[in-house]
């Protein structure tokens, strides 16, 4: 029988996070406004995807800037309509990759603008996956290269569907109009690409500086276990630190520091980890305190003593036993 995450996910923001998994199981703030993520129905049909009608954008025109769309003209199409309006020469994008993207969603019959990341300051970030985001986005932004700047209308069957979003004002029958900014894009092959930091302390464990995709080894010393919480660079990326309030992406190693074992990978569960630190505090506090203010891009040792992870209570089935110190190893990805 399949054991459960120990890190369970926790919903956070735009999406239902996929927090830190089990080897031996089965990954910002939020909006007031709707959000490109998906609704709880049956996914539709692929799409027949076409190039219009799409109307114009008349300011913003530059990647990353804030767009100004015109009211759609006429009847918009039954299909997906997408453009490539700003070509990129980055990675391709793939279905079931995390995106990082800016957007504005308006609505194709008024022009009213019901969610836009701009204003916020922060970008998307979320996984191209059935039941993650809507269809549209799915089909539309699948095979488009970092870099690019993509309009789309979406039409319901693709988008919020018959229910539309009463929180947002759309309807059921609304064509929506999305301009969205890929920044950037995360696969189970993505590493943290930093600087490496010299790691000298004997007392402490060391931790491998690939950047293939591939887990990188940690090796614990035969010596006891720091009582305080650890948080070193092993690479010190050059993004932002990470702010308590955020949600990250994130590849990672859980040790046991008195036995050695793993407890939990993301690269062996073939899937990235995507967690808020606010709710990592009430799972793992020592993750998440560990994890704040170091700049993404990063990959970073923490060591978290017992009263900042499990303590007595440890998860039952599982390598941790009480008492136990955990050791990881996180690349930071993204924040949001």
């Amino acid at each position: 029988m399949r054991r459960r995450s120990l890190l369970l996910s926790v919903p956070a923001g735009l999406i239902t996070l996929a927090a830190c998994g089990n080897d031996k199981a089965d990954s910002s703030k939020p909006s007031d406004s709707a959000s490109p993520s998906a609704s709880a129905t049956s996914a539709p049909p692929p799409p027949k995807i076409v190039s219009g009608p799409l109307p114009a954008i008349t300011a913003g025109t530059k990647f990353g800037e804030k767009p100004t769309v015109a009211k759609g003209s006429g009847e918009p199409s039954k299909d997906l309509a997408v453009r490539t309006v700003i070509a990129g020469g980055g990675r391709t994008v793939a279905e079931n990759d995390f995106i990082q993207a800016n957007y504005l969603g308006q609505i194709w019959s008024t022009a009213k603008v019901f969610d836009n990341s701009y204003d916020r300051k922060s970008p998307l970030l979320i996984q191209l996956s059935q039941g993650s985001i809507i269809d549209g986005w799915r089909y539309g932004l699948t095979g488009k290269k970092l870099g690019s700047r993509v309009e789309m209308a979406v039409p319901p069957t693709w988008g919020y569907g018959s229910q539309g979003s009463a929180q947002a004002g759309i309807k059921g029958t609304d064509t929506l109009v999305f301009v969205i900014d890929l920044i950037d894009s995360f696969n189970t092959k993505s590493s943290a690409h930093g600087k490496a930091v010299a790691q000298k302390d004997a007392g402490l464990p060391t931790v491998g500086t690939n950047t293939d995709g591939q887990a990188p080894e940690v090796k614990v010393p035969k010596t006891a276990a720091p009582k305080k919480l650890v948080s070193n660079y092993v690479l010190e990326g050059d993004g932002a630190e990470v702010k308590a309030s955020q949600t990250v992406l994130c590849q990672f190693v859980g040790v046991v520091w008195e036995s050695g074992k793993t407890f939990e990978s993301t690269y062996r569960q073939g899937r990235l980890s995507q967690f808020a630190l606010p709710q990592m505090e009430q799972v793992v506090k020592g993750l998440a305190q560990g994890v704040a203010g170091k700049k993404t891009g990063s990959r970073v040792l923490i060591v978290v003593p017992p009263n900042l992870a499990y303590g007595d209570n440890p998860p039952p089935n599982s390598d941790i036993k009480k008492g136990s110190t955990l050791v990881f190893a996180v690349d930071i990805l993204a924040a949001m």
